[in-house]
């Protein structure tokens, strides 16, 4: 059980005291470590929430992205971080990678597969399982929907070429481009790869709809079939 004694902000000291600090000068105030003690709220007796929090992100090197890696049982190895604080740090974490995702992708224009990558890479780059997403863009490049066709890699699951183009239609898309990561982190397609990527494209092309690109992501990096002239 976590310690729950004072928790009033009261009975902290004063230079630890972020939420005043954010009430009084803006969220821009405050250090990544000051915001991740708002959240776990106390430290424990021989540090302030402050100076664990500091310790917590030293520990991932100051990199939030590495930071959100962490399980609930990761960061509850470090005194003062009970399941609930862990819980929290996660949640705050996943809420924010969430924001980002939908800031990029609400009628973003994509004229790239770098951007395609920007897009993709916070959804399916770290994961450490495969899955297989489609973008349905309209006439101007826009993006209209994504969703998830498989979990669980490409080998491994049937990819439902009639719900792609179901999908599709009802949107009312007339392109769409496939991504799918690789934990193992190579870039090279593979054999399925590129048979499921002409399957697609061939489905779709009876129905006036074009296969702009599939892109294999990875944490950092990316491959693309249009950009490697493979479509």
């Amino acid at each position: 059980m976590e310690d729950t004694h004072l928790q009033s902000i009261k009975y902290w000291s004063k230079d630890d005291r972020p939420r005043e600090k954010l009430a009084d000068k803006g969220k821009t105030a405050l250090s990544d470590a000051e915001l991740l003690a708002i959240l776990i709220r106390l430290g424990n007796k021989e540090e302030s929430a402050v100076s664990l929090s500091k310790r917590i992100l030293a520990s991932v090197g100051g990199n939030l992205n590495e930071l959100a890696k962490l399980s609930s049982e990761q960061l509850r190895k470090f005194k003062g971080v009970g399941l609930v604080k862990a819980i929290t740090i996660i949640a705050a974490l996943e809420f924010g990678k969430r924001r980002q995702v939908e800031t990029k992708v609400e009628l973003k224009k994509i004229t790239s597969s770098r951007m395609v990558f920007e897009i993709m890479q916070p959804i399916i780059g770290e994961l450490p399982h495969e899955e297989f997403w489609i973008i349905y863009l309209n006439n101007s490049n826009k993006v209209l929907k994504k969703i998830r066709l498989s979990k669980g890699g490409i080998t491994g699951t049937l990819v439902d070429i009639r719900l792609v183009l179901k999908t599709a239609l009802e949107v009312g898309a007339v392109a769409i481009i496939l991504a799918h990561n690789h934990p193992s982190g190579t870039l090279k397609a593979s054999a399925a790869d590129k048979a499921i990527t002409k399957k697609l494209s061939l489905g779709a092309e009876n129905i006036d709809i074009k296969v702009l690109d599939h892109l294999i992501i990875t944490e950092k990096e990316y491959f693309s079939f249009a950009d490697e002239n493979l479509l």
